[in-house]
C-alpha cells in the first residue's frame, strides 16, 4: 500500500489502516483526530478513501505543524521551493541549521527543511544522519528518497482537501480539552513517542513523567469518548493503562534495517473494537 503522505515515518502506522477504517465504520465515525500526527498517512488515507467527513491533525514539534499547515493553507509555494531546490549536501548543511532555530524562523523555510530533512535522512527521522552519509560514498545517495514529482504530487492532492482539514499545534494534553472535546461522532488514535526509543526518534520526545500525565488525562478526560492508544510494549506502558482492554499486534518497521516490531493497542471502554483478528496482523 503505497503511503499518501508526503513525510516518511520510521512506525509502519500506514499498515493499521484497514483496522482504522473498521473502527470508523463500526462505531459511526464522522470525524478523525491525531494528536501525534506525525505524517498523518492514515489520516490522510481516511479522508481521500471518502472513509470520514473531516480529520483534525495535531502536532506539538513546530516543524511538523508548519509543514501540515503550509501544505493545507499555502501550498503553492512550498511546491515551488521543491522544484528549485537542488537535493545536495550543501543544501541539506543549511536545511539542518534551519532546524536548530526553529522557534525562529518563518513558516513556510521550516516547512521546506522539515521535509527536506524528512526526506533526506535515514528511516525519515529529522535528526538522524543523512542518506548515503556525508561523504555520499554510498550506492544510495541523498536524494534516493525525494522525488520531486511524486512529493509534489502528493501536496497538491492533500492540498485539495483543505476545507476537510483542520491543523493544530498544541501540546497533545492541552489538544484534548481545546479541540478533541468539542467535537461529534470522533474516534481519536493516540500514537505517543515511543516509551523506550523516543528520545532516538523523536525531535519533542517524552519522559516518563510526561507518559504518566498523558495516561491520567486520557482515562479521565477522554472516558465516554471513542479513542485508541498505540505504544511501544514497555511493562511501565502496560501498568499505565492496565484498565484498558489492549492487545498486542505487529508492525513492520524501517528503521534502519527492515525489521518486524510488536506493539500495544488499548481501546476506550466506549469504542467497538470490532473484529481485530481479521485486521490486525498477529504472526
Amino acid at each position: 500500500m503505497t503511503t499518501l503522505s508526503p513525510l516518511r515515518y520510521p512506525g509502519g502506522k500506514d499498515k493499521t489502516y484497514y483496522y482504522i477504517k473498521h473502527l470508523v465504520t463500526t462505531n459511526n465515525i464522522s470525524t478523525y483526530i491525531e494528536p501525534f500526527a506525525g505524517g498523518a498517512a492514515v489520516a490522510i488515507r481516511l479522508l481521500i478513501n471518502h472513509d470520514v467527513k473531516k480529520i483534525i491533525i495535531n502536532d506539538y514539534d513546530r516543524g511538523i505543524y508548519a509543514l501540515w499547515n503550509t501544505i493545507i493553507n499555502h501550498p503553492e509555494p512550498l511546491i515551488q521551493l521543491i522544484r528549485d531546490t537542488p537535493i545536495d549536501m550543501e543544501q541539506w548543511y543549511i536545511q539542518r541549521e534551519i532546524q536548530k532555530q526553529k522557534n525562529n524562523i518563518d513558516d513556510l523555510s521550516l516547512a521546506f527543511s522539515t521535509l527536506f530533512l524528512n526526506r533526506t535522512n535515514r528511516s525519515g527521522i529529522i535528526k538522524g544522519g543523512v542518506i548515503g552519509g556525508k561523504n555520499q560514498n554510498s550506492i544510495y545517495k541523498i536524494d534516493c528518497r525525494f522525488n520531486k514529482e511524486t512529493i509534489i504530487k502528493r501536496i497538491k492532492l492533500i492540498a485539495s482537501y483543505a476545507s476537510q482539514i483542520r491543523v493544530c499545534n498544541y501540546d497533545a494534553k492541552e489538544f484534548i480539552e481545546a479541540e478533541i472535546k468539542k467535537t461529534r461522532k470522533s474516534l481519536t488514535f493516540f500514537d505517543p513517542p515511543y516509551y523506550d526509543k523516543g528520545p532516538d526518534l523523536y525531535t519533542n520526545f517524552y519522559s516518563h513523567e510526561d507518559h504518566v500525565e498523558l495516561a491520567k488525562i486520557i482515562q479521565s478526560k477522554m472516558k465516554n469518548r471513542y479513542w485508541i492508544l498505540t505504544y511501544d510494549i514497555a511493562s511501565q506502558i502496560e501498568e499505565l493503562y492496565k484498565n484498558q482492554f489492549y492487545t498486542k499486534y505487529y508492525l513492520n518497521y524501517s528503521i534502519a534495517t527492515p525489521t518486524k516490531g510488536q506493539e500495544f493497542m488499548f481501546f476506550s471502554n466506549k469504542t467497538n473494537k470490532g473484529d481485530i483478528q481479521k485486521y490486525l496482523n498477529f504472526a
